[in-house]
């Protein structure tokens, strides 16, 4: 690997990101074409059903792709979808070279699409960049492994462990930027979801706050639906809500969400495990949890976790009693605590960030 080639391959995914929490339950890609060294064409995968990267980046390169390299951060694709096979317009285009980050777990594509442009007589260069571009795609991987979303716990707490004061006053345990950082985070996700205390505690927006082009689907799951009649999140204008539930729940209450514009879904019975079934068969890739203790309790021991942020403040409230970020797991001993792998830490002005892959053996991401 050249250090263009890598160069490269970062432009692919400074492209792809530009559609992130759009392409679901599409992969996010991006392509570049070079020729003698300078960028002829370049393009990236806006959501699915549209073209993908490889067929915008060709069209702006035209016939100066003809004997060029192709950067692509995913295997193109070798199978008729909603779209024809990349792979054919690649050959078809002429390209003489295709460096690539990653083999796509799809099992429709996995090595296909490089077998078949090294059939035509094409350079295929596969690795470039790889565990960036994984780090991608890791909800895609993840949906494609294991038939499920892929879940990412965030939390904000004080020194001491509290999310909230023994009031419930949470606002706002952070700082600015974390805050923007969470909103940049939503505008990635499919969805985001919240727990029927949040809702009446904190009367979220749960939106990107303009941080991002992309709002998430917000969701809340409630078994007895014992939510306000007033909330944000009743506002559909903004961005769509859709209400979990169980059968039966206040019927009135549900028939006044549908006339505001939110969905409305029954599950039997409610809880993580069937809702991220729900949002598999929904085609959603990326799940942000950003509940209270008890549901993200049960996310966790319901293997809907896979990925944990938590922001961290230099702030310390006390009390014999509060709000936690995670409720009992039923662990007795220290050396039982679940361990996260692959972590990094971030300082953001006052705040610190602590993120990584719960480890799992039944759900590991990369």
């Amino acid at each position: 690997m050249s250090q263009f080639d890598y160069q490269m391959m970062q432009r692919c995914l400074e492209l792809a990101r530009r559609a992130a929490g759009q392409t679901a339950p599409n992969p996010l890609v991006g392509c570049t074409i070079v020729r003698d060294s300078q960028i002829v064409g370049e393009g990236f995968h806006p959501q699915a059903g549209q073209p993908h990267a490889e067929i915008f980046a060709l069209q702006a390169a035209g016939e100066a792709a003809r004997g060029g390299t192709a950067y692509i951060n995913l295997e193109p694709c070798n199978h008729h979808g909603r779209t024809p096979p990349c792979t054919e317009a690649l050959i078809a285009a002429g390209i003489a070279r295709a460096i690539i980050g990653m083999i796509d777990p799809n099992p429709l594509v996995a090595g296909k699409g490089i077998e078949r442009l090294r059939q035509a007589g094409v350079e295929v260069i596969v690795g470039v960049a790889e565990e960036d571009c994984r780090q991608l795609n890791e909800a895609f991987i993840h949906r494609m492994l294991h038939q499920r979303p892929f879940g990412i716990l965030k939390y904000a707490m004080t020194l001491d462990g509290r999310i909230a004061a023994k009031t419930g006053d949470s606002a706002w345990v952070t700082g600015t930027a974390s805050r923007h950082l969470v909103h940049q985070l939503r505008g990635t996700c499919d969805a985001v979801i919240v727990g029927g205390n949040t809702v009446r505690q904190d009367n979220p927006h749960l939106t990107a706050h303009g941080a991002a082009p992309h709002n998430p689907l917000r969701v809340v799951m409630s078994r007895s639906l014992d939510l306000p009649w007033e909330a944000h999140l009743w506002d559909v204008n903004i961005a769509a809500t859709l209400i979990l539930t169980e059968a039966g729940s206040r019927p009135q209450f549900q028939e006044f969400l549908r006339k505001k514009g939110v969905e409305v879904v029954e599950l039997m019975p409610l809880s993580p495990t069937t809702a991220m079934q729900y949002f598999y068969e929904r085609q959603l890739c990326s799940i942000l949890w950003e509940c209270g203790g008890i549901l993200a309790t049960k996310a966790i021991t319901e293997g809907a976790v896979q990925k944990v942020m938590a922001f961290i403040a230099p702030k310390i409230i006390g009390g014999q009693s509060g709000f936690f970020p995670v409720g009992d797991l039923g662990l007795e001993k220290m050396g039982d605590a679940l361990i996260l792998e692959q972590v990094k830490i971030q300082q953001i002005e006052a705040d610190t960030l602590i993120q990584g892959y719960l480890f799992n053996p039944a759900f590991r991401t990369l």
